[in-house]
């Protein structure tokens, strides 16, 4: 990014209040905690219990001279900056972002589902270099705040850009679409994760399908065609734009069959489309990702990506891995979200880790809804039938866990502790070489802190 201040303030439909229109930005900043450039531009994003105005004389003390503000009061007041006055300055940043993506040619790939997202937007991108100069959002930059950051910062010359989407409720994945406007959009899948926010299943499912709103005949939407409500998903995505469908049966356009776990050594699984079959093989743990990784070959083949060439860049695919050994022990960490779908996924994947003993740590999932018992009782009843010889539920609602899998399996050993204290409490003494520990829970819970504590 590189622009002028009047540039800028068009594109924010601002109004300059100080300083110099000719003067240039190169790129953009939200927190004046951050490293600040001269060059860069300030953003005080106002949420619901903060107000970053406050910090625009700490931003200014760290070089920046450039700032969009929404409060004129606030600006620095002796004429040394550059200051664009807005209504909003957090739609000022998302304006931005699609003005500078309008300006460029470039392949826009864009990834959203209630799982598993964030995996194939990695994939996709790893895919996407190997021929094209591509640019992915970072972490789970994928909100009104992150996704707009990762398009201003993405790196200059970049050919393809892979975004990942997320959502809590309505209408937040066509504010992302709009500025996006994506050539390629990839459901994953629809599951039960914001479940509360939505009257049913039906609103995330048509929630998740705002990212075809701005679609036309020569872009293309991939969707997941197997599991719970694939079947009304395919019926619902049907658009001006071209639909392809990835599943385990003959009526998909990309067919998934064959798929194994060499347990901690990765996955392989076979893929069919047209004329062509090809065997894939990924270095990472879990038998879920095959399908994650078959969205992703499909869409990289709408920008031109033959399978061969797919396969030959997941084969060295290397995702972070979740998996750490110390102290004679497994630690699977996956613990930035939760939901029961994600639950089930890496209770999979903890089946497929050798060990002498399967430990699973499973705290609250958030954001369910009047099911929530339900569901906790559910993901507590498939951990019992999983093979995991020891469960302990971390959490208020987690005591549901607890009870659907004491009343799956009546022998099984199964602990509940109200806090992530009481539970370390009672793991440091009963932790093992040979213990294989899968730690998951919803964002609020900060599970990571019991992975940390293993770690020690």
């Amino acid at each position: 990014m590189e622009l002028s201040f009047g540039e800028i303030a068009e594109a924010v439909n601002g109004r300059l209040i100080g300083g110099d229109a000719n003067a240039r930005v190169r790129g953009v900043s939200t927190d004046s905690r951050e490293a600040i450039e001269k060059n860069d531009l300030f953003f005080p994003l106002i949420g619901k219990t903060h107000d970053a105005h406050r910090f625009i004389q700490d931003a200014t003390l760290a070089g920046c001279v450039n700032f969009v503000v929404s409060r004129e009061d606030a600006a620095p007041a002796d004429g040394s900056a550059n200051v664009i006055l807005v209504a909003d300055t957090t739609r000022a940043l998302q304006d931005l972002a699609r003005f500078c993506l309008r300006r460029l040619d470039l392949k826009k790939l864009a990834v959203t589902g209630s799982t598993g997202k964030t995996t194939t937007k990695e994939m996709l991108a790893h895919i996407c270099g190997a021929r094209y100069k591509t640019a992915k959002s970072p972490a789970n930059m994928n909100n009104e705040i992150g996704l707009p950051l990762s398009i201003l910062r993405m790196e200059k010359g970049a050919e393809a850009l892979v975004l990942e989407m997320g959502m809590y409720r309505a209408g937040e994945i066509d504010l992302l679409a709009d500025i996006v406007r994506p050539n390629v959009g990839v459901i994953t899948n629809v599951g039960t994760a914001h479940i509360e926010n939505f009257e049913n299943g039906d609103g995330i499912r048509d929630a998740k399908l705002e990212i075809s709103g701005y679609m036309g005949p020569r872009d293309t939407l991939i969707v997941n065609a197997t599991g719970d409500g694939a079947a009304e998903l395919v019926a619902r995505a049907a658009g001006p734009y071209g639909l392809i469908k990835v599943g385990n049966t003959g009526k998909s356009d990309f067919i998934l069959s064959g798929v194994k776990s060499d347990n901690e050594k990765g996955i392989s699984f076979f893929l069919e489309h047209g004329e062509e079959m090809r065997r894939f093989f990924l270095p990472i743990l879990g038998i879920h990702n095959a399908t994650n990784a078959a969205l992703a070959v499909a869409a990289a083949s709408c920008v031109g990506i033959s399978m061969e060439e797919a396969a030959k860049r997941l084969n060295k695919f290397n995702l972070s891995s979740k998996l750490t050994g110390k102290n004679g022990m497994k630690v699977i960490d996956d613990t930035y979200n939760a939901n029961p779908d994600s639950m089930r996924a890496a209770l999979d994947m903890l089946e497929t880790v050798r060990g002498i003993r399967k430990v699973a740590v499973l705290g609250d999932m958030n954001e369910l809804g009047e099911r929530s018992v339900e569901y906790h009782r559910q993901i507590g009843a498939y951990a019992a039938k999983k093979g995991v010889n020891l469960i302990i539920a971390v959490g208020e609602k987690a005591a549901g866990i607890a009870e659907g899998a004491r009343e799956a399996k009546p022998a099984l050993d199964v602990l509940h502790f109200e806090t992530k204290d009481d539970a370390w409490g009672e793991m440091k003494g009963i932790l093992t070489a040979g213990d294989v520990i899968l730690v998951k829970g919803s964002r609020g819970m900060a599970m990571e802190t019991l992975v940390k504590r293993i770690l020690e």
